[in-house]
């Protein structure tokens, strides 16, 4: 656009936010020796419009140059295997990571979360990504799963192996029941009612005290073990530790890369199975219903199986992620899936690619590691999160890795 327009429009997005962070920033309750008392902040309200300013200009000169999505560009075509070998090699860090220089605690605990939201948003990709169902309530699976095993394992003693299928046959379940009422919805209608479920989860669980705690949570879930061998320094009498079975010197870190490599087990089953399953009819109808889903009535495809598939297998994977995050952790409450649990999930859906599986890696990486590295910046922190998250969706608004490979060739030899 021309110059002269661009400064306008960069003088009016100036004044909007100038009329936002004077409220927001620019004052500030500060507890003093005399009592409370309010502080200004006018520095930071000058730094975040004059920010707004330039760059709500150069985004207007770069349209002007030809660029109709602002930071958008279209990036080169990657071989027809490049993916394949990053995905490869991405594995097999994954797989020596603690047994490298960097396999820290500190390193092994972060890919562990990692992993854990890589793990749900493969199974959200399941209903997003691939079916096109819109959902805003995924956490409640992976609330389901999580209680599941606590409330399992804390009032039968059952085994972290037997209580894992259990979790996710639930969440199965509390995916097929909010299937039903929402077969006949699409679009944001959908997401209303599954944000809802959502909380209806989570309301749930913070006031049926008697049954999950309340807002106290569940405490003392037993850790998982090696088949029976635990993770301790001076096991029970007539009990083996994991280090007296090896013959090893006991450390924490022992349990830790178990637990590390239990999340990453879990993790490749997730996509294992989602690959699988997009190759078989089921998959191409999940593609089919996002794609058109009275085109696939008038194939004859029946879309309430279809959505009810696509409901049970991704909440399975959560109750899967659920029941791992209960064990990891010991200690569950209602505040841990709340709603911006759900938005983080979706949004590393939506940021990797649409039914993008290496993407949602890559995205979850992003999202997890970049608040963690800006943790000594604690005041800037969301600021430059949020920065990063707007810059990349103009970069790249379809997604981090938009190319996949489809999912039959037609034509193809055998």
């Amino acid at each position: 656009m021309p110059f002269p327009q661009a400064l306008r429009e960069a003088l009016m997005a100036a004044f909007v936010a100038l009329m936002l962070a004077v409220p927001l920033i620019g004052f500030r309750l500060a507890d003093t020796m005399q009592g409370l008392a309010i502080e200004t902040r006018f520095d930071w309200v000058a730094w975040g419009v004059g920010a707004v300013f330039v760059g709500r200009l150069l985004l207007g000169v770069l349209r002007g140059r030809g660029r109709p999505f602002g930071l958008a560009v279209k990036m080169p075509a990657m071989p027809p295997n490049a993916g394949t070998m990053f995905a490869l090699v991405l594995g097999v860090f994954a797989l020596v990571l603690p047994f490298t220089p960097l396999g820290d605690r500190y390193t092994v605990e972060l890919a562990i979360t990692v992993l854990i939201y890589v793990m749900l948003g493969w199974g959200l990709n399941i209903v997003v990504g691939l079916a096109g169902l819109l959902d805003l309530g995924y956490v409640a699976f992976y609330a389901v799963g999580a209680y599941s095993y606590a409330l399992f394992a804390i009032n039968f003693g059952w085994s972290f192996w037997l209580c894992l299928p259990i979790a996710g046959l639930l969440a199965a379940m509390f995916g097929v029941m909010l299937g039903f009422p929402v077969l006949r919805l699409r679009g944001d209608y959908l997401a209303i009612v599954t944000l809802g479920f959502g909380e209806m989860i989570r309301v749930i669980l913070l006031n049926w005290k008697d049954f999950s705690g309340g807002s106290a949570g569940l405490t003392s879930i037993p850790r998982p073990s090696f088949f029976g061998f635990p993770f301790t320094a001076n096991p029970e009498p007539g009990e083996t530790a994991f280090h007296e079975l090896f013959g090893l010197e006991y450390t924490p870190l022992q349990r830790i890369i178990f637990l590390y490599y239990l999340i990453f087990a879990l993790a490749l089953l997730t996509n294992f199975f989602t690959l699988r399953m997009r190759k078989l009819p089921i998959g191409r109808a999940w593609e089919a219903l996002r794609e058109d889903e009275i085109a696939c009535r008038a194939l004859g495809i029946n879309p309430t199986n279809v959505k009810l598939s696509a409901f049970a297998l991704g909440a399975m994977f959560g109750g899967f992620a659920g029941a791992f995050f209960a064990t990891r952790q010991g200690f569950i409450s209602p505040e841990s899936f709340n709603f911006i649990e759900s938005a983080v999930i979706l949004a590393i859906v939506v940021l990797g690619g649409m039914g993008s599986q290496l993407g949602v890696v890559i995205a979850a990486a992003f999202l997890i590691l970049i608040p963690e590295l800006l943790r000594d910046f604690s005041q800037y922190r969301m600021i430059m999160f949020g920065l990063a998250m707007v810059l990349i969706m103009l970069w790249r608004p379809q997604g981090l890795v938009s190319h996949r490979e489809p999912s039959i060739r037609l034509g193809a030899k055998a």
